[in-house]
Parts: C-alpha cells; structure tokens; sequence
C-alpha cells in the first residue's frame, strides 16, 4: 500500500492506496501555501497513523531533478525548499513527487482511457494547457523534471485561409504568458485562453462554456473563434504525436466535458499528423478527480512492475 497526496493551491487530497487502485481514508485539508513548516506539518500529521508506508505526491509544479527543489507557482512556500528531503527527514518514509499532469497520464494509463497503450499523452484542457508523457508506464524524464509541457513554447503559425504569411503573423495574437513568453499555446487553448481569443476574433466577453454552448448551435462569432481555436490547438497535438508516436491522447480539465469539442479535435489532429489513423487517439479521460492521486501510485516501483 502506498500513501498518496494530490496538492493543488488550495487544497491537499490525501489518501491511503491499495494495489488494485481502491482508496481508503481519504481526507482533504487546505493547502499552506505562504509557510514551508506549516506544509511539512500538514503532511506529516496526515501520514503520522500510518508509520514507514511511503508517500508519492502529484503537485502542481515541477521537482528539479538536480536540486530536488519544486517549482509550484500556487505554492510559493515551496519554491526555496528541498520537498522530498524535507518530507522523507519529518515523516520518515520513502517520498517520492511527480507533477500533476504527468500523474494524471499515469493514471489514465494504468487504470482508465488508456489502459493497455504503451505511448501515452496525457492532454490537461483547463484553465491553462498541460500534459504528461508516459512510455511503458512510466514517466518520461525531461530537463529540469519537465515533460511533455506542450502548453509553454510559441505556437504562433500563419492560418492557411491568409495568402501572406507576414499579415497573418501581424493578426495572431501574441498574449503574454505566465511563463515569461508570448504566444504560448497556453494564451489561446485554455478555458482563459479561449475566451481572451474570442474578444479577439469578434465576440463580445463570455464564458468559456457559454463559448462552446454557442458554437455547437451552430453561432456564426463561435464558429469563428472555434475555427481559429483549433488551428493551433491541433497543430501543437499533430507535433505531439509526430514526436512521440502516441497512440492514445487521454482528455481532462473543463473543456474536456464538451464531447463534440473532443470530436472535433481528434478529426482535426488525424488530418494533421504524418501516419494517417482512422481511429480516434483523444479520448475523454475517465478518472476525474481520482487521476492525481491514482496516478501517484506509479512513481515508483512499488505499484508499477509492470508496464500499463
């Protein structure tokens, strides 16, 4: 069995895992995002009634390989601290962290929408963009602890519908990032992304729900935005699977509840990529709220001998 914690920036999901992926004393407790020795005191009370069980946590943020430190923006307490040292000293157990999006493919591949792939890209469509990569059930190792961050490097391409490769560059917009740069796919295929590139195209300022509602009834201004939305958004995909040779690409966040949204996606991807494929590679994830922790199951040896 495994102790298992999904920590986001508001809240710590927590819970001990058997083998066969069955939870068992599951508890939430807010997040300390402002104190490093309130974090390491909420998880060491939490793994306190269960003694030498190691404790694999999916975070949102990236653990540097080298420093063992942990990128989180939503939890700034942690940027300055070596987390798994840290937790392994005050709880004494076996920690092992992994981010969040990469769990999430994890646990898409050993248990859900891609169980029995070999390749999988794991597609976060939420408030931002995010993915993971797992080959063989395992997390594929990247620079500085990142994989599979499709969401954080230019996607600017020139739409085909423009004859002048010059004026399209000069109409796409460059929003800024979070992450320091312009024009990542992050700016424009999030839920914030999507309605930010609807004001854009036309539209006036909506949900990004009530965006995707419009547009499967057919509105001409969502259809606009749709057409422009997904000619990055499938672009970045087909250079994904090009690259990796996924054969499956798992869906989560709140766009991933519009299945014709995924539909036409998927059709849009397999137009796009180098190796023709009539069947479907995106597929609506199934584990929900469960993939976090689920996913951290697989980090280590323990629950991973074998590939999913």
């Amino acid at each position: 069995m495994l102790l298992c914690a999904d920590i986001g920036g508001s809240f710590i999901d927590f819970a001990l895992v058997h083998p066969d992926g069955r939870l068992e004393h599951r508890q939430t407790v807010p997040t300390p995002v402002a104190d490093s020795e309130n974090f390491i005191g909420a998880l060491k009370a939490l793994c306190a009634p269960y003694p030498g069980i190691p404790l694999h946590i999916a975070i949102a943020g990236v653990e540097d390989p080298l420093t063992g430190r942990v990128n989180a923006a939503n939890i700034p307490c942690l940027n300055t601290l070596a987390v798994r040292e840290q937790l392994s000293h005050h709880t004494q157990r076996l920690v092992r962290i992994g981010n969040d999006a990469d769990c999430f493919a994890l646990a898409e591949a050993r248990f859900g929408a891609a169980k029995g792939h070999r390749n999988v890209f794991g597609l976060i469509l939420g408030t931002g963009v995010g993915g993971g990569f797992v080959l063989d059930g395992q997390r594929v190792p990247g620079l500085g602890g990142v994989t599979g961050e499709l969401g954080h490097a230019p996607a600017v391409i020139a739409p085909p519908f423009l004859a002048d490769p010059e004026e399209a560059l000069s109409l796409v917009p460059l929003f800024p990032c979070g992450c320091g740069q312009s024009g990542c796919l992050d700016t424009l295929a999030g839920a914030r992304g999507l309605e930010r590139l609807h004001v854009w195209a036309g539209g006036r300022a909506e949900t990004s729900h009530a965006i995707l509602t419009l547009w499967e009834q057919g509105d001409a201004q969502a259809t606009k935005t749709m057409s422009v939305w997904m000619l990055y958004t499938s672009a970045a995909l087909a250079h994904v699977i090009n690259i990796t040779g996924s054969t499956v690409v798992p869906v989560a966040g709140g766009l991933s509840n519009s299945a014709a949204l995924i539909d036409a996606l998927d059709r849009a991807v397999r137009d796009r990529i180098l190796v023709p494929t009539t069947q479907p590679l995106l597929r609506r994830a199934m584990l929900g709220k469960n993939a976090g922790i689920l996913g951290a199951t697989c980090l280590g040896p323990e629950m991973c001998h074998e590939p999913c």
